[in-house]
């Protein structure tokens, strides 16, 4: 049982939450195309131990979205994260951004084959398989394409969703795929999970922990 901060930045999303015991207490979020985590992030937090009436160090522990998800995004999180940890001396818990979306969907719409998918720019995405609380298929950055994923839909009914399923919307026509596009990561998914890890005390090394990039930073250039 533990008072846990959650942070979620890996998208356009930056979302905390605040959760005790296993059960969350109050969150905050906003999605932003200008991904404005470095301006909002720390203000989430500082927000939420107020309304909370808490203090930072009653904080059992800190969990991070750890990735896949854009590099920028992860980069903040996890300084953030580590920061609080290294301050506050406390553990440090990383948690899959898709295993948080595929346990945050379960609870909306039970008993499915979940896709969680996240844009990872042109036609690919990030996404794995998770039915039951339990991961199917590794991690990967898929391109989509029409057969895109052919043999899982001809046997079963598969729920893609994510801000990267759009992209596949148009592309995978088959009557045992469902869409569902305007989800993003939540800290408030992140809740379940990162309970579990603290129960089972499975912690990060805070010096060493990385986020899950999946693919090398490739820097844009400004027009």
């Amino acid at each position: 049982m533990a008072l846990l901060l959650c942070l979620e930045t890996a998208t356009k999303s930056c979302s905390v939450a605040l959760a005790k015991d296993g059960d969350l207490l109050h969150f905050k979020e906003e999605v932003s195309e200008k991904y404005s985590h470095s301006e909002q992030l720390t203000l989430f937090i500082e927000s939420l131990i107020q309304e909370q009436r808490i203090e930072l160090s009653d904080l059992d522990a800190i969990a991070v979205s750890k990735g896949p998800g854009s590099y920028t995004g992860l980069r903040i999180g996890v300084s953030t994260a580590k920061g609080l940890c290294y301050a506050l001396d406390k553990p440090l818990i990383g948690v899959s951004t898709l295993e948080a979306m595929a346990s945050g969907m379960e609870k909306k719409i039970p008993n499915k084959l979940y896709c969680p998918m996240i844009d990872a720019r042109r036609m690919e995405v990030y996404t794995a398989f998770f039915q039951a609380g339990k991961q199917l298929k590794d991690v990967e950055a898929h391109i989509v394409e029409k057969n895109s994923f052919s043999k899982i839909l001809a046997k079963k009914e598969v729920l893609f969703f994510g801000d990267g399923a759009e992209k596949c919307q148009d592309l995978i026509s088959h009557t045992n795929a469902t869409f569902i596009t305007d989800i993003y990561p939540s800290a408030k998914d992140m809740v379940a999970i990162a309970e579990n890890a603290f129960t089972q005390q499975q912690f990060e090394n805070i010096a060493y922990f990385e986020p899950y990039y999946l693919k090398d930073f490739v820097a844009g250039v400004k027009k």
